[in-house]
Order: structure tokens, then sequence, then C-alpha cells
């Protein structure tokens, strides 16, 4: 089994981890375009251009399925990539886990991109899983950057100053950009008040990930072997960028045998 991913940049480590986890024989295709970010801020049309670009190099891999691992590309450019691949093999989209949030009954923050947060993307889906008005949603400029370059000084300062807009009761957390999940357990330490409990924090890698395995063609585990690793960066082939080492989904993909 072969399982392709596309983001812009390294947030597609947390699915990819997710996927390492279930099915550690299943081979990965890490598919970016780093130099093109970000994202966030371009037309709708240069996205889809941008991803439709990504797709296409990890297509001629050849996998049983492709994970758009991005919340921008998911917004701007699923119907398109599915339109090009669906006859092939299956595209899973990631969507922000507001519904499973609102579940909880407790005030929810909905951590994004500026240019999500603004969409009216996720405004329909607030509007169709939580509407009782109990959801805050927090801008955080400049993270993913910080976290795409393995910044420390300029993750934690856009994390304090979204953990600073974030309201104090809020119980549940949802990270509404993948790049987030690669620092959720900084983002948690910044939202617990002194005596108080840590937020649940919902990413969408887990559900993801079994729902990309869920659908793809392949037989059992091979518990005999270990997946192999390719790594495309703007459709070159290349190793695993040095910033993916600085977190643990991306130590663990190094220990992957290179890709034959």
């Amino acid at each position: 089994m072969k399982i392709a991913l596309l983001d812009s940049g390294i947030g597609l480590l947390p699915a990819a981890a997710a996927v390492r986890g279930l099915r550690p024989d299943a081979d990965l295709v890490l598919s970016s375009d780093p130099a093109s970010m970000p994202w966030g801020p371009r037309t709708s049309e240069d996205i889809t251009r941008l991803a439709l670009g990504a797709a296409e190099a990890a297509a001629a891999l050849e996998p049983d399925a492709l994970v758009v691992a991005c919340n921008t590309a998911s917004t701007h450019a699923l119907p398109a990539l599915r339109a090009r691949f669906e006859d092939t093999f299956p595209v899973i989209g990631t969507v922000p886990a507001i519904k499973p949030a609102a579940a909880f009954g407790a005030p929810v923050a909905i951590w994004a991109t500026p240019a999500t947060t603004g969409s009216e993307y996720q405004r329909r889906l607030i509007a169709e899983f939580a509407p009782g008005g109990n959801v805050t949603a927090v801008a955080c400029p400049g993270l993913a950057d910080a976290v795409q370059h393995a910044d420390e000084a300029a993750t934690e300062a856009a994390i304090a100053d979204a953990a600073a807009r974030t309201p104090a009761g809020v119980r549940v957390v949802v990270l509404g950009c993948t790049h987030y999940e690669l620092v959720g357990a900084r983002i948690a330490a910044a939202l617990t008040r002194p005596g108080g409990a840590a937020p649940t924090l919902l990413g969408s890698a887990p559900a993801v990930a079994a729902q990309a395995l869920r659908r793809a063609a392949g037989g059992p585990p091979d518990l005999t072997r270990t997946g192999e690793l390719t790594v495309l960066l703007g459709g070159v082939e290349e190793p695993l960028p040095p910033e993916a080492l600085a977190y643990a989904e991306g130590r663990l993909l190094a220990g992957v045998g290179a890709a034959r």
C-alpha cells in the first residue's frame, strides 16, 4: 500500500506520522512545495494550481490514495483535485474538527491562519456544526511560517499572541492548520491557566489517516516490513527537509528507509 500526502510544506507530517502509526508497512510519498509558501494569501486559482502540481508529482508514483494534508488546499482545491484524480485513486481532504469540538458542549476556539479565519468555508462549518455561537475564531498570523522554518522564537511569539486573544473560558481548541499540530503541546501549555486544566486540542491527522487507509486499495498489513519514504519538494525527490527533524513526527519518519 502506498499513501501520498500533499501540503505547502511540513504541515503534512502529522498525518504522515499517523498513517505510519496505523500501517507501519505503508509506503509514504510526501509532496510539498515550500518555495511557494505561504499559500494562504494567494488567490484560489493559484492555490489550486500549486496543489495540482504537488498532486501530479505524487500521482506519478502511483499511490493508492492521496491525502490533501492542508486546510488551505482543501478549502480551495479539493474539487479540482477530485475531478482530476478520483477515477484513479481516492482523494481525502482535511476539514477542521469543528463538529467533534462542538460535541463537547463547551466553549470552543478555532486557531487558524488569517486567510482561513476570514473564509466563508470556516463560517459555513461553524454555522453547520456549532450554530449556538459558543465559538471564537482566533487568527494566528505568522504561526504556520514559524513552524515551517522551525523558528523557536517566532513560534513562541505567535503562540503567545494567539493565546492572549483566546477567551479564558475556552475548553476545546480546534487546530485549523495542519502545521499547528506539530506544536500542539506548546499551544496547550500556553492556554493552560494557573491552577487550571489544559484545554482539549483537536487536530485532523488521526481522522484523516484512518480515512485514507479505509479508502485505499491494499491488502492486509505486512508485519515483516517498514514502509519506504519518498519526499518530493517542488516535484523533485529530495531528503526530508532539516526543519522537519525539529519535530517528533519528522524524526519518526526519518527512521524510514529511503525509497528505492
